[in-house]
């Protein structure tokens, strides 16, 4: 699915999937990316919200819901993707990304700054991590879609195997039940996963404006991580949300969108 974009010398297709909320205004545009197993739809409510300023495209990131399948999902590709889909929407957006999609923000900053006004980055850091999330590509692999037919179903064959409610349902809005099939590359997830857990090594820096916004119950962005993102982003702030853990803008999601509201539009 995603744009199809006449460019000039013809018509070529977006590799996102884009959903539109708001007209466009005088304000800069605001782009929304995603995390890992995630899809646009998840961040509707926000969206909708900060679409009464702006207009903001959420986007389902490569190899998720209705955007195209590709072998890669690397970073700089990632970041390739969501500056094609500014390009369309007038050359220069905001741009929120949370965990995957935050990195592949962070990327998009570093490889094609100038299609940026400002940045959040959503409880994520520009570095390695040594946790996986393998184990819930296995969870959905396992679920029998066969033996279902509607979302507590495989809801209830991912609790027992001790997937956690939150995610449960989470996990289950990537269903596509009278398909039979998740809206996930699961494979090229799990050949990728070494690539979504690093961050790239670039050289440079990205001197737009940036907030680095995480949950005060999560440990994804810590005080280790402040040389790797200065050193990256050296205008970089720093806010937290007190008790949300790493799905802030799920478990906070009015403190969420006050604390983004406030940082584009100071």
């Amino acid at each position: 699915m995603g744009l199809v974009v006449w460019t000039g010398g013809g018509y070529h297709s977006v590799m996102l999937n884009t959903i539109v909320h708001g007209e466009p205004t005088s304000t800069t545009p605001l782009l929304i990316a995603h995390g890992l197993y995630g899809s646009g739809r998840n961040w509707g409510v926000i969206a909708r919200r900060l679409s009464d300023e702006r207009q903001v495209v959420a986007v389902d990131m490569r190899n998720h819901s209705n955007s195209e399948w590709t072998p890669q999902h690397d970073y700089p590709s990632m970041a390739d993707d969501l500056a094609e889909v500014i390009d369309h929407f007038g050359g220069q957006a905001d741009v929120v990304g949370h965990s995957m999609g935050g990195k592949a923000a962070m990327t998009l900053a570093l490889l094609h700054g100038e299609k940026l006004r400002k940045l959040v980055v959503a409880d994520i850091a520009p570095v390695t991590y040594t946790h996986s999330q393998i184990k819930f590509i296995e969870a959905m692999r396992a679920v029998d879609l066969t033996q279902v037919t509607r979302r507590s179903d495989a809801e209830q064959q991912l609790a027992d195997q001790g997937v956690e409610k939150a995610l449960q349902s989470f996990f289950t809005q990537s269903l596509d039940i009278k398909g039979q099939r998740w809206l996930l590359n699961l494979d090229v997830l799990a050949a990728e996963m070494p690539k979504i857990m690093s961050f790239p090594d670039i050289t440079g820096t990205c001197t737009k404006p940036t907030l680095f916004l995480s949950g005060g119950a999560s440990d994804y962005v810590l005080p280790d991580h402040r040389p790797a993102i200065k050193a990256l982003f050296p205008t970089a702030r720093f806010a937290k949300i007190p008790g949300a853990g790493h799905w802030l803008h799920a478990e906070k999601p009015r403190e969420f969108e006050a604390s983004v509201r406030a940082f584009l539009n100071a």
